[in-house]
């Protein structure tokens, strides 16, 4: 059973999540700034608080009538409201009543779209941080003591107290109660500083404000290009998988995968690479199949020719006939055994290719030893080789010994097939500029030139007629271009009329030097 995959998961929301995060990092800037604000406006807090009690002792030692002129003098040098409380707890000076507001309070309803949003973020922030939760700022209907904590508990304590309050625009209004003087009892005589934050407040939104409109636009392109990134990676690899699923499920004869020719990057050559490979495995798939139909009929052919002999068998009786049945039934068997032989060889070329180690080879001793072996053992019809050596050591090639020799005995035997009686079969080595040059020639009748790629194809047999039928699979030629090319070689035959003059076959390979 195929362990399927689970649940798959999309990349493009990868791509959109990893450019977000950056954002995300960004909009920190944005509660840095509101920490940054309540900061500034704790530290205006102090300076509320200690103005106030400064003001208290100055006060505390001057005459009650001139209250209300000086009350007035400082609000307006401080830029803020100074009221100041008898000890019965009735306003008796408002800085405000003479010099007119040193600050105000703006209604949100009568203020453009912009500071809308500006409180909106506010409050998410402030929701989100740390901020206190401030009561609402509102004048009294009747101003006295009473109508203010901070000044109260300043009156009754005799301590300097402050408080914040949120204006309507959510401005925060810092207020500060202290006592003046502490002459008798309390309650005391007592007054209250306030000061608004709105150079604050206006500061920090006008930075918050940037901040977001960088955050929008940055989001803007970060969604762009998570969708050019998606269309230019994402969707590329959808169509490449969507035609290897059809490769694989194999519902189309001709699945074509993209090549993306026009792309020079990591995706253009995975789809080069997919759709040289498809080619390659369809191209395989056709030799197999082609490979398997040739072999049906090559085995077809002595099967019946056995089985007519085996029939025939049982009902002759001439002692004469039945050696001839026989020799028949032995031939058919020979060649069914050359041509398993063969056919297993060729099967596991590929494979044994795959895994081999190549290793420095002197070509020139490799083919001097194999030409020793057919001297030893005889050669037949007085058939002669004549070996052109090239000197030690100039003949080097990377490759699997065993194989390349079988590559030059394949055509030693092709030349010898192929030989007169008394001809002379031609093996020269040689080195080439880079490459070393392995060649045969015979003296034969020569291959006609529409004839010289069809060698080359697997059980294509073209023999002498002199030679038994079936002594040859058709494979060896086969065998041997694959080998060659494995070795990053080349194999090709011409006739030696075209280049000496003489008759006859010549097969060169050529493989790179080491």
């Amino acid at each position: 059973m195929k362990n399927e995959p689970g649940r798959t998961f999309s990349l493009a929301p990868r791509i959109l999540a990893v450019n977000v995060f950056a954002i995300l990092a960004l909009t920190g800037s944005i509660f840095y700034l509101d920490s940054f604000r309540e900061r500034l406006i704790e530290q205006r807090r102090s300076e509320v608080l200690m103005q106030a009690v400064l003001m208290g002792d100055f006060l505390g030692e001057a005459a009650p009538a001139r209250l209300p002129e000086l009350a007035a003098r400082y609000g307006k040098t401080g830029d803020f409201r100074l009221r100041v409380y008898d000890r019965a707890g009735e306003l008796v000076a408002d800085s405000w009543r003479a010099t007119g507001p040193t600050f105000e309070f703006r209604d949100p309803t009568t203020e453009p779209f912009r500071r809308d949003v500006a409180r909106f973020l506010d409050r998410v922030v402030e929701a989100v941080g740390s901020f206190p939760h401030l009561s609402r700022y509102a004048e009294p209907v009747h101003d006295s003591r009473d109508a203010w904590a901070e000044v109260r508990t300043a009156a009754l304590t005799g301590q300097a107290t402050d408080t914040m309050r949120a204006a309507p625009d959510r401005i925060v209004v810092v207020s500060a109660g202290a006592p003046l003087g502490r002459h008798g009892p309390p309650p005391y005589a007592a007054l209250q500083l306030t000061r608004d934050t709105r150079d604050i407040t206006t500061f920090v939104r006008a930075e918050r404000m940037s901040s977001f409109l960088v955050i929008l636009f940055v989001l803007a392109v970060s969604l762009l290009l998570s969708n050019y990134l998606a269309n230019t990676i994402v969707r590329p690899l959808r169509q490449l998988a969507g035609a290897a699923q059809r490769v694989r499920l194999g519902r189309a004869r001709d699945v074509t995968v993209p090549r993306f020719n026009q792309r020079r990057d990591e995706i253009g050559q995975l789809a080069r690479a997919l759709s040289d490979m498809t080619l390659t495995l369809r191209e395989r798939i056709d030799a197999t199949e082609a490979f398997a139909a040739d072999l049906a009929h090559e085995i077809k052919n002595p099967l019946a020719s056995l089985s007519s002999a085996v029939d025939t068998f049982g009902r002759v009786r001439e002692p004469r006939l039945q050696e001839e049945l026989l020799q028949v039934i032995r031939t058919d068997v020979g060649r069914i055994d050359r041509l398993i032989t063969d056919i297993a060889d060729a099967s596991r070329l590929d494979a044994e290719l795959s895994r081999s180690r190549f290793e420095l080879l002197d070509i020139g001793e490799l083919t001097a030893g194999l030409i020793a072996s057919y001297e030893t053992r005889g050669m037949p019809r007085g058939i002669e080789i004549a070996f052109a050596r090239p000197e030690s050591g100039t003949a080097l090639a990377m490759g699997e010994g065993a194989r390349l020799a079988q590559v030059a005995r394949n055509l030693i035997d092709n030349a010898v097939s192929f030989s007169p009686e008394n001809g002379v079969v031609v093996v020269a080595v040689s080195r080439a500029a880079d490459r070393v040059v392995f060649r045969v020639d015979d003296e034969g009748p020569g291959i006609p030139p529409e004839n010289r790629e069809d060698i080359f194809r697997r059980f294509y047999s073209e023999r002498p007629e002199a030679e038994d039928f079936g002594r040859h699979s058709g494979l060896g030629l086969a065998i041997a271009r694959t080998i060659v090319e494995a070795h990053d070689g080349t194999i090709d035959v011409t006739s030696r009329d075209e280049v000496d003059g003489a008759s006859g076959a010549r097969f060169i390979v050529s493989l790179p030097a080491a």
